[in-house]
């Protein structure tokens, strides 16, 4: 279990009790309540831009497309639902047009949505995004809240352990495989010698790598069916946010200054006459390669 931290406030998460703690009531066990947190990201294939009055990133001058790696943790969350049973709620922080995001992970097959948007989240870094998502996830409720292991816009790889630490959960990262028994958690954790395995137990954190699956591409039934799938909107009222620890002038890092790339320079063309092998050398020496 990871430590509680100083920025936590008092712990009110709702859970919904788990199979394990009723196993010897009877009955039916309660389904496991899965929330699945994505980003809406600028699309790689595109040139990204600052914009000039707040140098944040501008995400209205590129299309958005979801986090990839947040597509490997849709698609486990809906692999453990239809192996153990349950329900998969999408959670989304970001701008109105984040919404495009929320219906491909709901045509994909989850079952609802939250859309966190606030004006007052605009600009909002690491910290404060971990705050404002947990705030919202003590409203949702939750028995697992499965992630990406970073974004492609940020790649600061922090989000998982910051919101366990908020929400005093277990946080296993990295995970390229992910079990559940009862009430017990266990995941295979990527490394750069193989892997180490982690248990723990519900509720808990958890991010995943690429490895660990591939993503369902959604059908027609599903586009069809994501379009009358619920959507909550929430705002930082909803969510008992305070906006002292959100948004740009909140942020503990900014950006001060930023300049375009410059053009890139024409290519060298070496010519090989016999001795094309010396020029590569000495064009490579220049540029201090070799």
């Amino acid at each position: 279990m990871v430590a509680m931290g100083p920025w936590q406030s008092g712990l009110d998460i709702r859970r919904r009790p788990l199979v394990a703690a009723h196993a010897n009531m009877g009955g039916r066990p309660p389904a496991m309540n899965i929330v699945v947190c994505v980003k809406q990201v600028p699309d790689t294939a595109t040139e990204r831009k600052l914009r000039s009055d707040d140098k944040t990133l501008d995400r209205d001058a590129v299309d958005g497309v979801v986090n990839e790696l947040d597509e490997y943790a849709v698609e486990e969350a809906l692999k453990l639902k239809e192996a153990h049973g349950g329900e998969v709620t999408v959670l989304t922080m970001g701008p109105g047009k984040a919404t495009e995001t929320i219906r491909k992970a709901l045509a994909m097959g989850a079952d609802k949505a939250v859309h966190l948007v606030d004006d007052a989240l605009h600009g909002s870094d690491a910290l404060g995004t971990s705050y404002a998502m947990a705030q919202a996830l003590k409203k949702i409720g939750f028995d697992l809240v499965i992630l990406g292991s970073e974004s492609t816009d940020a790649r600061t790889g922090v989000l998982p352990a910051m919101l366990a630490e908020r929400l005093g959960t277990p946080q296993l990262t990295l995970a390229n495989k992910v079990e559940i028994d009862g009430s017990a958690i266990k995941i295979q954790r990527l490394t750069d010698y193989g892997y180490d395995r982690v248990e723990a137990s519900l509720p808990a954190v958890v991010s995943v790598v690429e490895k660990i699956n591939e993503p369902r591409y959604p059908s027609f039934k599903g586009i069809m069916a994501a379009k009358k799938k619920p959507v909550e909107t929430m705002g930082v009222a909803d969510a008992e946010i305070d906006t002292a620890q959100v948004g740009l002038a909140a942020s503990w890092s900014q950006v001060v200054d930023f300049a375009s790339a410059p053009p890139r320079a024409a290519g060298t063309i070496v010519k090989d006459e016999g001795d094309g092998g010396a020029k590569v050398a000495e064009f490579l020496a220049s540029k201090k390669f070799i």
